[in-house]
């Protein structure tokens, strides 16, 4: 596929500016659309199964609600959450590629969860509010997938810079061997949408954080294999690792399972 060749090309650039003695090539990264499509497609399924209804939700045991094909963070005024908050961006983004919002979306200032809680999100989830908002999340998916896209791409120089000097070289070369198939670069752009880059102070449990850099951090802890088998071992230890440390039992006794499930899907296509 074309985007893994380029998704490599853009590892060398990042293999330099990490300190490793490679020629320097040319990092244009792009993405047909049909790849945009398929990537969009698996990140859809993996957080709504593709269901249109799951596009605006809001989850037991959350305090925000979560938006679109990637379930984009969005906190309600009152809530200062852990997490990186993603909807916002994504919005962002839209109106840098001069989409036109839901015309109560665009005019809500500040850009916070209209919802103070799930209660009352709940018993507004008919209304023509987030009917509009759903029907909006659907027909921007291609472009939805071309922000988690770019966000990924971003992620990568970012890893690299926040590892330990020492690690750098080493963690370049996990991204490499990653991005040199399509499994791996599918699951590189997943779990950066999923769990995040790993680099917010506060997204940690006791001082450990869960997000891609602590995965390819992981990844020097695994048996030897494929890269892409690794990296989906190295996933699950630390998911399991966040869990074990989370308050809310909910983590470890609802949200794991699914999480594990998730890492299933990082293999390469048949």
């Amino acid at each position: 596929m074309v985007f893994v060749t380029k998704w490599s090309l853009l590892i060398v650039a990042l293999l330099i500016l990490a300190g490793c003695n490679e020629e320097a090539v040319d990092a244009d990264l792009s993405l047909s659309s049909a790849e945009l499509d398929w990537v969009g497609e698996q990140v859809f399924q993996n957080e709504c199964a593709g269901k249109e209804t799951c596009l605006v939700h809001w989850n037991v045991g959350e305090a925000f609600p979560s938006l679109g094909i990637g379930h984009f963070i969005w906190y309600p005024e009152a809530v200062d959450g852990p997490f990186v908050e993603s909807f916002p961006a994504l919005m962002a983004f839209m109106r840098s590629r001069s989409v036109e919002l839901p015309k109560w979306l665009d005019k809500l200032a500040p850009m916070v969860a209209p919802w103070p809680d799930r209660a009352t999100f709940l018993a507004q989830q008919d209304s023509e509010r987030v009917g509009s908002l759903r029907e909006f999340l659907w027909q921007t998916r291609g472009l939805q997938a071309e922000y988690i896209f770019v966000r990924a791409k971003a992620s990568m120089r970012k890893v690299i810079e926040a590892a330990e000097y020492d690690q750098q070289s080493a963690i370049a070369k996990r991204l490499s061997e990653l991005n040199a198939t399509p499994g791996g670069t599918y699951a590189l752009i997943d779990y950066v949408n999923f769990k995040g880059e790993g680099l917010a102070p506060r997204e940690t449990y006791n001082g450990q954080g869960w997000g891609l850099l602590q995965v390819l951090q992981e990844m020097g802890n695994m048996s030897s294999g494929e890269a892409l088998d690794q990296f989906r071992n190295a996933a699950a230890s630390v998911l399991t690792r966040r869990a074990d440390n989370a308050q809310n039992p909910i983590e470890r006794e609802q949200w794991l399972r699914g999480w594990l499930k998730r890492l299933e899907t990082y293999r390469e296509p048949a």
